[in-house]
């Protein structure tokens, strides 16, 4: 049935990298769900106000939200899809992260709301009226919020949405949530014991953890997270196996939202090969690549001297002693320039996000340990790596 939905309301469904067709995805899924979330709340608030029912009345009410944040996933989409302008020169994309967001506040936010009338009903416990119709309309729901969920969770899928999966995990908390609301309801009708309140605590504690979680979760790509791994070996990969490349660095990925993916290396190409030969392959690499990936790849040409056999020995004695600091510790771009009473010897290290000796302490040591080998001088620039350790020291 989803699939259904989806070839019949997104033309051209199978281009999910282009905007246009991002944006019908994010109006059909808006659209779903500010119906259904609709429909469930007018049949549960109807069925919470007869029965008196906190419980059932939190759980409409958290439909309501959820209507309210489909709205807002429908806006983000919209905004989303415009071109790039002076002000925003890397496109609008990022907006669908802040609607995630967004509505991870709502969530806390309701849920907060609904804590504090669940512990009145604790305080005050009241008599609950339940009818058959009151369990139909909650199986009804628990049903309707699991496809909500699957539903949600295969669009996101498709187009690496941040905003639609946690629209799918919130559908798919409520299905626990409202499961919660169901036994409290079963309990009250075979035993009479008061449970209400405490379900509609346990439901808006749910939901606010839930939400707190969706906060932290949807803030990580506004903050800048580090990129997939398996992507980064894809790209890496890709790269390393063009002839004429021999070696990468400094790799960096920033993300501007779904499909607004920019990449810049160095790619090592022996300096013996005539300039324009290596441009032209670095060319079709940032063309064939960036394309193959849907990324914008830039590339730096950084050429290597391989034929000079002192130069390939004082390199490999360096990564040995690089090595025997830290295995993680990698180097390229090394250069060695002979002077009449020195040789002063020009490299990067890179160094990972979890290595703790200060930059200052590991030029010091590298330093130290190359004058062991002679009349050796570094200049060492320190590299963070963001993304790519490179191999260069084999």
């Amino acid at each position: 049935m989803i699939q259904l939905l989806i070839q019949k309301f997104i033309p051209n469904w199978q281009d999910t990298h282009d905007s246009v067709v991002r944006e019908k995805y994010g109006i059909l899924a808006a659209a779903v769900g500010i119906i259904s979330n609709l429909f469930l709340f007018l049949i549960k608030i109807l069925a919470g106000l007869l029965a008196g029912s906190i419980s059932i009345i939190a759980d409409a009410v958290n439909n309501l939200s959820d209507a309210g944040s489909s709205i807002i996933t429908l806006l983000a989409f919209k905004i989303a899809s415009k071109p790039a302008d002076p002000k925003h020169p890397y496109g609008h994309a990022r907006i669908e992260y802040i609607s995630g967001m967004a509505v991870s506040f709502i969530i806390v936010f309701f849920g907060l709301q609904l804590m504090g009338s669940s512990f009145q009903k604790i305080l005050h416990p009241q008599s609950v009226s339940l009818s058959a119709l009151t369990y139909i309309i909650l199986v009804i729901s628990i049903l309707t919020k699991l496809w909500q969920g699957i539903f949600n969770r295969t669009l996101g899928k498709k187009i690496s949405s941040e905003a639609l999966q946690a629209t799918a995990f919130d559908s798919l908390n409520d299905v626990c949530a409202t499961s919660a609301v169901l036994i409290s309801a079963v309990i009250y009708h075979f035993t009479s014991i008061p449970v209400d309140g405490w379900a509609g605590m346990l439901v808006a504690g749910f939901i606010t953890f839930s939400g707190i979680k969706l906060v932290i979760e949807t803030g990580n790509p506004l903050l800048g997270e580090a990129p997939d791994s398996e992507f980064i070996h894809e790209i890496g990969n890709k790269i390393m196996s063009y002839p004429g490349v021999i070696g990468m660095h400094d790799l960096q990925v920033h993300s501007y939202g779904p499909g607004r993916v920019f990449a810049t290396v160095h790619a090592e190409v022996p300096a013996n090969v005539d300039i324009l030969v290596s441009h032209d392959i670095i060319d079709n690499i940032e063309r064939e690549v960036g394309s193959q990936m849907g990324i914008h790849l830039v590339i730096h040409m950084d050429p290597i001297v391989t034929d000079n056999e002192q130069i390939n020995h004082l390199k490999s004695q360096l990564c040995n002693i690089i090595h025997s600091i830290d295995s993680q510790l990698s180097m390229h771009d090394f250069r060695a320039v002979s002077g009449p009473s020195h040789t002063n010897l020009v490299f990067d290290v890179v160094v990972p996000p979890s290595f703790l000796l200060p930059d200052s302490e590991l030029s010091e040591q590298i330093s130290q340990q190359a004058k062991k080998l002679g009349n050796y001088f570094c200049i060492i620039t320190i590299d963070h790596n963001y993304a790519y350790i490179p191999d260069d020291c084999q």
